[in-house]
């Protein structure tokens, strides 16, 4: 994660936008940008932001 902003409302603003505008969704998104899902998920669960499958985008 070290090319994500480390602020997790920016982060959350950032992968938002990456899944809206270039992946199907979240494990794409890893595994093409190379980052743990699970840590990912982690900071944007400490501001209360899940990944929501159907609207493919952390709410």
């Amino acid at each position: 994660m070290a090319d994500l902003p480390k602020d997790p409302m920016i982060l959350l603003s950032v992968v938002n936008t990456k899944l809206r505008d270039f992946y199907a969704d979240l494990d794409t998104l890893c595994q093409e940008m190379q980052i743990e899902k699970k840590e990912l998920t982690e900071k944007l669960a400490s501001i209360d932001y899940e990944y929501d499958a159907e609207l493919n985008q952390f709410v």
